[in-house]
């Protein structure tokens, strides 16, 4: 192997991973880990801590997904050492933001409000966004969950989307640090639904979350492409980097087997 990484999420090692969890093996600090960059040529990339399938802890207690795999695969293609963080969806845009990191994956999307901060690579994967409600209830629509409290996760475009048709559906947010703090409201019954990107909720709901989707016929307005993102005007050889390894794996087919092990019915 020629890269020499330790990985430390939540106390776990990421090991050789299953046909199912994939293969690789990167560094992280603990997950509220807030230090400096990583010194000696190793980047800091901090990411989300409960977004599966690009990022989730699974039953053996290993941090892995579809992020998790595509940056360990784009750094073995570029030969760069990372030392990988899982704080939170918005505590990794602010670590970057203040260079407490140099870099984040963690299922963000691409937008011209974000890129005023930042800098991002090219598109690794394109999402749209939903709601969701708890499986035994009886609604199907938005129309739906009129008046309802709902829950959202801070700084992301679900929570956009949610924000944009509060007045008109009458909906009351309450804003959750992860994904796993939106589904525990709704299955508690705090929230009759949750906002969030649509490859991660129709992931749980095939992990039997206990939640099913409600289907819009126009759907929203907030399809967006996610990217790896640097600080705007900052570590432009390692954002070069991670879009000639993205390119190389898209190439080489590693790229559609990460996806493929995450996204497959079993």
């Amino acid at each position: 192997m020629k890269l020499r990484k330790v990985l430390a999420v939540s106390a776990a090692l990421v090991m050789a991973l299953t046909a199912f969890t994939g293969c690789g093996s990167n560094s992280s600090a603990p997950a509220d880990s807030a230090s400096a960059p990583a010194e000696n040529g190793t980047y800091r990339i901090v990411t989300d801590t409960t977004f599966a399938p690009f990022e989730f802890t699974n039953d053996k207690g290993e941090f892995v997904g579809i992020d998790v795999d595509l940056l360990d695969a784009i750094a073995k293609d570029q030969g760069f050492e990372y030392q990988l963080d899982s704080i939170g969806f918005d505590s990794a845009l602010t670590a970057v933001d203040s260079g407490q990191a140099d870099g984040f994956i963690a299922g963000a999307s691409i937008t011209e409000e974000r890129q005023l901060k930042f800098d991002f690579s090219d598109k690794y994967y394109d999402s749209t966004v939903c709601a969701a409600v708890k499986a035994d209830n009886a609604a199907a629509s938005l129309d739906d969950i009129k008046g309802s409290a709902v829950a959202v996760k801070t700084g992301t475009m679900s929570a956009k989307w949610a924000e944009s048709i509060a007045d008109e559906y009458g909906l009351t947010l309450t804003y959750y640090d992860d994904s796993a703090m939106m589904y525990d409201a709704v299955n508690s019954g705090s929230a009759v639904a949750c906002f969030e990107d649509f490859p991660v909720m129709a992931y749980g709901v095939s992990q039997n979350n206990g939640m099913k989707l409600l289907v819009e016929e126009d759907g929203p307005d907030f399809a967006t492409p996610y990217g790896f993102g640097v600080k705007k005007g900052e570590n432009a050889e390692l954002l070069a980097m991670f879009n000639a390894g993205l390119k190389n794996i898209q190439e080489n087919g590693t790229y559609d087997e990460i996806l493929a092990k995450y996204t497959s019915a079993e």
